[in-house]
């Protein structure tokens, strides 16, 4: 008997025993293809001797120091890369080891920005509906799923949620892509007025919605707009990237798509790739400014924030993306999984819409096309396409609760950017037989 307590304790998970660059292989000798890098993470496939030599080295010389008392050096030089590469005036960076973290530091560093700027008084966050930014309770609090903060609503501050730039679902027939990304980012500038604008921090969102959406981009002009309301009424802009960033959609950092650059930023997933938990939260100068000038001292931390071991591992993940392209690779290869997903999917009755940018790619599926009314949640689409694509061999991200975190079915595919076009078209074989049997004829 198990004693792990598990994701799901009515289901019994077979046990990964080693990866083999895109595949994942089981303690019976099954190979899975990993189409979604379990949540967009593994970037670089599961068997790099660069990251995993890294690791080796850095346990070889320091395992662990702790950053009340030292720095080290990968530490060092990945705050360094990051900060060459990163959009605006983003210039320092906070590690930590995972997503929901670097939401959180965001939005304590959000507080203590306005508190050491004279601007106590402000105190209250927007985010999105529909959104996800991890799940510890700050993260949660953020977050727009009705689904994932139902049981614990009475322990999350409140936040304020507005429209998200959903498209396919929000927009009206008579408004075109950028009437309709203007409508909606102005809900920002409504909502501020209404709690009152020397009382709002900042503002948070993904450029890509990711998990509870399933890869939805915003139309062009959206973020323009969002970091223009941002600006008149001193509030900060936070880009939550820990799922769509480092590369996933086609480019280093997923806001410069969107032409924007944030104040405060978050990464995580795809920059660990799977070797190490890691995250980062890069803040721009004026932030850190306000803190070195003021207090000094940012009221915050966990034990293995800047852990000289994932750093390595960081640090040897960003070196291959950039000395081997691969966020261009992710652009081409984005450019062929759409192209062959509209190719077997796009006359499918039940497949409402292909979306996505570079390697992050969502199907939203329907009972009816025309309508696009969603099916029943209670025939569970997501979970039955979950179980019948691993049984293919075929890891991806089914969810449910596309719509409003109740109804509507979504799959994701995240795969990493080292797969080659033959691997995808199988991966996407797997997936249409699962689709096949899962929806109805």
């Amino acid at each position: 008997m198990s004693h792990v307590f598990p994701r799901h304790c009515h289901t019994q998970p077979p046990v990964a025993v080693a990866g083999d660059g895109c595949f994942l292989i089981d303690a019976s000798g099954k190979r899975y293809f990993d189409g979604s890098g379990g949540a967009a993470v593994s970037c670089l496939g599961h068997s790099n001797d660069r990251v995993t030599q890294a690791i080796k080295d850095q346990l070889d010389a320091v395992a662990f120091a702790h950053t009340g008392f030292f720095t080290s050096e990968p530490a060092e030089q990945l705050a360094d890369l990051l900060i060459k590469h990163a959009p605006g005036d983003l210039d320092r960076v906070y590690f930590v080891s995972g997503g929901s973290e670097a939401v959180e530091a965001a939005i304590k560093l959000a507080r203590q920005f306005h508190i050491e700027n004279g601007q106590p008084e402000r105190r209250h966050l927007i985010a999105r509906r529909q959104s996800y930014h991890g799940n510890t309770l700050g993260a949660l609090a953020a977050g727009g799923n009705a689904w994932r903060r139902q049981q614990f609503a009475p322990l999350l501050v409140d936040v304020s949620h507005i429209a998200p730039c959903y498209e396919y679902a929000e927009r009206r027939a008579d408004e075109s892509q950028f009437d309709y990304g203007q409508r909606v980012a102005q809900e920002l500038e409504e909502e501020i007025l209404r709690l009152g604008p020397e009382t709002v921090m900042a503002f948070m969102a993904e450029p890509v919605v990711g998990a509870t959406l399933g890869a939805v981009p915003a139309v062009e002009g959206y973020f323009k707009r969002i970091r223009e309301i941002c600006d008149t009424y001193g509030v900060l802009l936070i880009l939550d990237e820990v799922m769509c960033g480092m590369g996933r959609t086609g480019h280093l950092f997923a806001c410069d798509a969107d032409g924007v650059a944030p104040d405060i930023l978050c990464i995580a997933k795809g920059l660990g790739a799977g070797y190490q938990p890691i995250g980062a939260m890069l803040c721009s100068d004026h932030i850190y400014g306000a803190v070195e000038r003021g207090s000094g001292f940012f009221q915050h931390g966990h034990t293995y924030v800047g852990h000289p071991v994932a750093a390595a591992a960081g640090l040897a993940v960003m070196q291959e993306l950039l000395d081997r392209d691969l966020p261009s690779r992710a652009h081409q290869l984005g450019q062929h999984l759409e192209s062959r997903l509209h190719a077997m999917f796009g006359q499918n009755p039940h497949v409402g819409d292909i979306r996505g940018r570079g390697m992050f790619r969502g199907i939203e599926f329907v009972q009816d096309r025309d309508s696009k009314t969603p099916f029943d949640p209670k025939l569970g689409i997501a979970a039955k396409l979950k179980k019948a694509a691993f049984a293919e061999g075929l890891i991806c991200y089914p969810m449910p609760g596309t719509r409003d975190g109740r109804v509507g079915d979504h799959v994701m595919l995240a795969p990493p950017f080292v797969a080659t076009e033959d691997e995808l078209d199988a991966a996407l074989d797997s997936l249409q037989r699962a689709i096949n049997q899962v929806l109805p004829r």
